[in-house]
């Protein structure tokens, strides 16, 4: 059973860079036709896809993100990661990592989630 958890600070200041970790055990990143994605939800909103990457390596982003957000991955460490520039108040949300065989899909497999607060 593949597993996903979130790795990072969870209080950023206004105007950094917010930079999350997802660790895959029990499946490999470069499984053939799975895509490997990031999802947040803000308080009180719902879920929103940020982006994701796929097996081969490329890359897909959420059109209102695209210009602060990167996705990589480590296959060495079977890890993949998230860099949101220039964040506000607004980027404060649970962050997800997820698993699916679809490029904005939700997630068939995700993780527990990590709060992150952007505040001076």
């Amino acid at each position: 059973q593949v597993q996903l958890q979130e790795s990072g600070p969870g209080l950023v200041k206004p105007s950094q860079t917010l930079s999350l970790t997802c660790t895959v055990s029990g499946g490999s990143i470069t499984t053939n036709n799975y895509y490997w994605s990031w999802i947040r939800q803000p308080p009180g909103k719902g879920l929103e896809w940020m982006g994701a990457i796929g097996y081969s390596g490329g890359t897909y982003y959420s059109p209102s993100l695209k210009r602060r957000t990167s996705i990589s991955r480590d296959t060495s460490k079977n890890q993949f990661t998230l860099q949101l520039s220039s964040v506000t108040p607004e980027d404060t949300a649970v962050y997800y990592c997820a698993r699916d065989v679809s490029v904005r899909g939700w997630g068939v497999n995700r993780g527990q989630g990590t709060q992150v607060t952007v505040s001076s």
